[in-house]
């Protein structure tokens, strides 16, 4: 079963649209959402979760659709972390917990208060207090003790210091050793969806570019770095993207499968994969 299903999903926002979006997330993985700021990564959260009804399409989450009246059930499976923590500001993260507890069937008070402890949150102190890294953490605590199989998290890593992120990176790991816990995860900071995802999709200008395997796009891209010269004599259609390097020459994302056999290419990384793909849909 997949984790999140949208099919052909169309909505429109004066200038702005997401346009026929089709996109699988498999039960038991990572999936990174990644594109450019109004690309449409937190409208298609917001689809995911019913918040936004499509102007088309079809969207469900844990076999269930949107709009169905099950679907109000499903949400007690679904952990959700946006791009700014939502609560009243005079709540401490103690009184957050005992609000949780009247929200969620399955909500786990000792699970939660582990969570606090291993993030160094204070109990008693003020939301309206905390910094943007503990209103961040505070959330990931409170998305993760009631029991979910999904979390969508949007930019849930933001503001968080680097030793912190890779702690809250390694709870994402661990809550998808069970085969049926999933994530949908957007971020800025590719080198965290690297690191952690099984699957990356890129949504640019509402479109939806690719969705694949991580490790099945750093196999199928490399680096091409040499002259203007020497990339006109590839293929055209094994050149993705390039740009000058300043000095006198090019560098390029090209498809390993389409360039010579013995030709010296860079590891492309995540990051150089999406820049590319940019430049090259310009």
């Amino acid at each position: 079963m997949n984790a999140i299903e949208l099919s052909h999903i169309c909505k429109s926002f004066g200038g702005f649209a997401i346009q026929d979006l089709s996109l699988r997330v498999p039960s038991g993985c990572i999936c990174g959402l990644v594109g450019e700021n109004g690309a449409g990564k937190s409208t298609t959260i917001r689809l995911i979760m019913n918040a936004l009804r499509p102007d088309s399409g079809t969207a469900s989450v844990l076999g269930v659709d949107v709009n169905s009246p099950e679907f109000r059930d499903v949400k007690e499976d679904v952990g959700v972390v946006l791009d700014e923590a939502y609560y009243p500001e005079t709540l401490t993260a103690e009184q957050v917990g005992r609000v949780m507890a009247d929200t969620y069937r399955r909500w786990s008070q000792k699970q939660y208060d582990n969570y606090l402890d291993r993030f160094n949150l204070p109990k008693k102190k003020q939301f309206k207090d905390f910094s943007r890294g503990m209103k961040m953490k505070l959330a990931i605590a409170a998305a993760l003790s009631h029991a979910p199989k999904l979390l969508l998290l949007d930019e849930a890593t933001s503001g968080l210091d680097p030793i912190v992120r890779d702690e809250v990176l390694e709870l994402f790991n661990e809550f998808t050793r069970e085969e049926d816990h999933s994530i949908l995860i957007s971020s800025h900071i590719l080198s965290d969806l690297e690191k952690l995802c099984d699957y990356i999709a890129f949504l640019h200008q509402g479109r939806l570019l690719f969705c694949d395997e991580k490790d099945r796009l750093l196999d199928t891209y490399g680096i091409f770095a040499g002259t203007a010269e020497q990339l006109e004599s590839l293929r055209e259609e094994a050149v993705v993207g390039r740009e000058a390097n300043g000095y006198g020459g090019v560098r390029a994302l090209v498809r390993r499968s389409e360039v010579p056999a013995g030709l010296e290419l860079e590891r492309a990384g995540v990051e150089d994969i999406i820049l590319f793909m940019v430049k090259g849909a310009r």
